[in-house]
């Protein structure tokens, strides 16, 4: 990664073609929003079914802006001592004995030197908040909903003020707001106190005219007709009542494999024998397997063979 600054887009429509550069297909409102944030240096936070493209925002950001992508995956029980800091208690523990064995125990200065910044271990909070001669890094905190409300609250700090405080140590703040990027599968609500902290979007599932140009993409090896025929296919499984729908990785997965399977079009058995790659639900692959997967295919070159 170059050490030079990328700078950042002049308007909405450089903001759109920038993503749209790195192969991320987005519509104008997505554009937007994360033109503003970049402008107002305001955390973004995506909601979202799993599996629409959120993380992938954060990714493209780092890429084409040359930033360092620092990425916390959270989950339940996620603590601080994970994402922010821990002391390295080994190497505190050699200082303290070798403090003894010398004989000269000054408390105050002793606690100063255990307490040293040489050995703070810093996690992804910290690390994001370090500065970088590339510019501040794009900081992902990715799925927030898995993790606990306590660490939520703990975030408020950070995203209100980009610093936070270590009692051995006092406050670190970054020079510069790392670029921010909060995404969530929306499996509990967020508290509005981040909310507020934020500009929000929400990625929907891409209707059939942009995954078909997602497909394109992403799958440039994919023949016509099977894309086109993919496309209608999963935009007709999100219409149903499934435990759940694919999402645009998905998609694009199973454009790659049946691409792989030398497959022209979608064909029942095929279709069944590949379901695994775009449905992940058992009870979903068994409702869809067989007969219906041949109506659904059916149905799918009956509205192709009138124009849509």
């Amino acid at each position: 990664m170059s050490a030079v600054p990328v700078a950042l887009p002049a308007s909405i429509d450089a903001t759109l073609a920038m993503i749209r550069g790195a192969g991320y297909v987005a519509d104008r409102a997505l554009a937007t929003v994360l033109y503003l944030s970049l402008k107002m240096q305001r955390p973004l936070f995506l909601e979202g079914e799993a599996g629409v493209g959120k993380t992938e925002i954060a990714k493209v950001l780092a890429a084409t802006l040359g930033r360092r992508l620092i990425r916390l995956q959270c989950y339940e029980g996620l603590d601080i001592s994970t994402a922010v800091y821990e002391w390295n208690y080994p190497a505190q523990m050699v200082e303290i004995r070798m403090a003894e064995a010398s004989g000269a125990v000054d408390r105050a200065e002793l606690q100063a030197n255990v307490f040293a910044e040489r050995y703070l271990i810093k996690r992804p909070i910290l690390q994001a908040l370090e500065p970088d001669v590339a510019g501040a890094p794009v900081f992902l905190i990715d799925e927030l909903d898995r993790a606990d409300e306590a660490f939520e609250a703990f975030l408020l700090e950070v995203l209100a003020d980009a610093q936070v405080t270590i009692p051995e140590l006092g406050t670190v703040k970054a020079p510069v707001p790392p670029i921010v990027v909060i995404t969530t599968n929306r499996t509990r609500e967020i508290h509005d106190a981040l909310k507020r902290r934020c500009l929000y979007h929400w990625v929907d599932y891409p209707d059939a005219e942009r995954e078909m140009e997602i497909v394109r993409t992403r799958v440039p090896g994919a023949p016509a007709r099977l894309s086109a025929e993919v496309v209608a296919f999963v935009q007709k499984l999100r219409r149903m009542e499934l435990f759940k729908a694919p999402g645009v990785a998905e998609t694009i997965d199973w454009a790659t494999a049946l691409t792989e399977l030398d497959q022209l079009a979608l064909d029942p058995t095929i279709v069944s024998d590949t379901l695994g790659v775009l449905l992940k639900y058992q009870d979903d692959i068994a409702r869809i397997q067989g007969s219906e997967a041949r109506r659904i295919i059916d149905e799918v070159r009956q509205e192709a063979s009138r124009g849509g």
